[in-house]
Parts: structure tokens; sequence; C-alpha cells
């Protein structure tokens, strides 16, 4: 019988295991297998790998320092901002890291404590509720098993199955396919970009360098001939000068788009969501490190006092949370609504030459 069982453990799962770990007994289970070097199975999370600002800040507040061998080449303070519906560009300095998205998940896996039980390579499948807790099913390691909890966490990211289980479809974000291919590079480009093109999609694109490669990825709309923008935005991000040789890999992943605030969604009963499940992500640059690791940081503070309403706790706790998204939300037209971008960019406030 566990008291907490984490499903998911990128940044949100991995840090509340960490910060619970010796607290309670936790088994924190991932698709993934983020311990082993050589992994039999392993799915890369489709990520640009920037470390935003607000999530620098919350590393920072839970005291932490990342390794060295974690950031990657180039590290570049600025962003071009390429809008293709308006035919307009400029330059703005902005302060990411840039990342080994898979070795930072590692890395948070690393520092969890000992006593939490991983079982990667599995597949989280159902849950019931049992007199004190739940039973849950999963598959570990190809085979279906079961366990006991008193409570359960989603971290499962914007395919939630808990938050489907729990909340049936209500108030979820809209979802977007986030696509990303690691091309060769031999080009050095010294800044990360930004695309914004209406014909493409009503989010935004981007180009990150990253060692020897360029990264080009979309979030795009589902089942609106997804692929096919996506080999349009390539090709006309190849006639404006940029080259994108030998593709390496694809990668893609579903993501959350919260614009309303009630899309935010804590759980109920026993089960806890956080980060990404919880719709805690921007909605205006797609960014939840730093919401993966505050919601977390509160989920954890609210079981400080014990199992015993330990979820509203956590529901006061992420009132600011709310206010930020809504906040997001409301800066979002000068980023996506045209008109309002092409006043912005033409301003030339802010960007640099």
């Amino acid at each position: 019988m566990y008291d907490v069982v984490i499903v998911g453990s990128g940044p949100a799962g991995a840090n509340l295991a960490r910060l619970i770990g010796d607290k309670y007994k936790v088994l924190l289970i991932d698709k993934r297998d983020l311990e082993s070097q050589n992994p039999k199975n392993f799915a890369n999370k489709c990520c640009g790998g920037l470390l935003a600002p607000d999530a620098q800040k919350m590393i920072a507040k839970l005291g932490l320092g990342i390794p060295k061998d974690i950031l990657v080449d180039p590290q570049l303070f600025a962003v071009r901002a390429i809008d293709l519906t308006n035919n307009l560009e400029r330059l703005y300095q902005r302060f990411y890291f840039n990342m080994d998205r898979e070795k930072f998940d590692r890395w948070l896996v690393s520092i969890v404590p000992t006593g939490v039980d991983k079982k990667f390579n599995s597949f989280f499948k159902n849950f019931a509720e049992i007199p004190g807790g739940y039973e849950i099913g999963y598959i570990y390691n190809g085979q279906e098993t079961s366990t006991k909890t008193r409570v359960i966490v989603g971290a499962d990211g914007a395919f939630s199955k808990l938050r489907k289980f729990i909340s049936k479809d209500i108030n979820i974000p809209e979802k977007y396919i986030s696509i990303q291919e690691w091309c060769e590079s031999p080009d050095y480009i010294p800044y990360f970009t930004a695309i914004f093109d209406e014909e493409i999609s009503d989010f935004y694109s981007w180009v990150i360098p990253k060692e020897n490669y360029l990264l080009l990825g979309a979030a795009l709309r589902p089942r609106e001939n997804t692929r096919e923008k996506y080999n349009l935005l390539k090709t006309k991000l190849t006639q404006i000068g940029f080259n994108f040789h030998n593709k390496i890999k694809t990668e893609g992943a579903y993501i959350y788009r919260p614009k309303k605030v009630s899309q935010f969604y804590v759980g109920r009963d026993g089960i806890a969501l956080v980060g990404e499940a919880a719709g805690a992500i921007s909605p205006s640059s797609a960014e939840g490190i730093s919401y993966a690791l505050k919601s977390s940081l509160y989920l954890a503070q609210s079981l400080e006092d014990g199992i015993d309403g330990f979820l509203d706790r956590y529901k006061q706790k992420v009132k600011d949370i709310k206010v930020n998204l809504l906040i997001k939300n409301l800066k979002s037209p000068a980023m996506y609504n045209p008109l309002l971008r092409q006043l912005a960019m033409k301003s030339g406030l802010q960007s640099i030459k």
C-alpha cells in the first residue's frame, strides 16, 4: 500500500517525488526508462529544450543548480521573430538556457530520494476506488500488474489519462500537435527563431540551434493537414535562407493551450493533477517547465500537513497560477492577432538591431 503513486516522471512528477519521498511511501512510474543508459524503448520528449527565465527562477527557488553537462552549445541571447503573415522581422534580447531535455529529465530523476520506488517502462492503464484509497493497474516491462495507494497524482502531460478519467473531458484545454525535426546543420545561427504565420498555425513555430543540429518545430491544430502545413513551413523557411539538411529524427506530442482559467483543473477526491496534466502551461509560449515545478512544489507543500484535506490546500495554493494564466491570455493577442502583432513589431519596442 503506497501513500502516493505518481504517474509520469517529467519535471512535475520527479520534482514532487523528490520533495515528498522522505515523508511518504511513493511509487513513481513512467513509460520512459530514465535511469538506464541504453534503454530498449525510449521516446524523447518533443521539446525545444530551452529553459525560460520563469523556469530558471523556480529552479533557484527550489535550491537547485543545473549540472553543466545538461547545457548544450550554443548559449544564445537573442530571438529572431519572423512574421510571415505581415512580412516583418525583429530581433529581441531574451535569456534562455539551451539544454538537452532528456538529460534534464534524467537529472531530476537522479535526485529523487532512494526510498522512492521507481518503475520505468510502465504504462498506466486504469484505477478503481477501494476503501481507503485506490487500486491502480499498469503494465510494467510488458506485464500487467496492480498496486494500492491512498493518493494518485497525474503528472502525465497533455494526453493525461488520469485527467480524462476524472474530468470526463469537461474544460479540457485546446490541444495542439507539436511536430519537431532534427536536421544536421553546418551553419552557425546566433539566435533562436520564432515564426508566426496564419497559413500554418494560429500558434507559433520555432527554429533552435543545438550542437550540430537545427530543430524545426511547429504547434499545429490536429486534423487540419498537420503534415502538409509542417512541410509548407519548411519550404517557406528554406526560401528565406534556412537550410534543413539530412533529417535525423522526428518527434511529436500533444500539447495543451489553456485559453480559459476554468481549463486549469487540479483534480478531485484523492486524485491530484500537476503540470501540463492540470492545464498549467503558458498559452502564449507553450512553456511548461516552470509551471510543472511550481505546481509540484505547491502540491508537496499541501501534503506537509498530511493527506487529509490536502486537495483543498492545493486548490488554495494554485490561485497564483490561475492569475498568471489569465495574464498570459490577456497578453496573447499582441502576439497572435496579426494586426496587433504588426503594430507591435513595426513600433520596434524592446527590439535590438
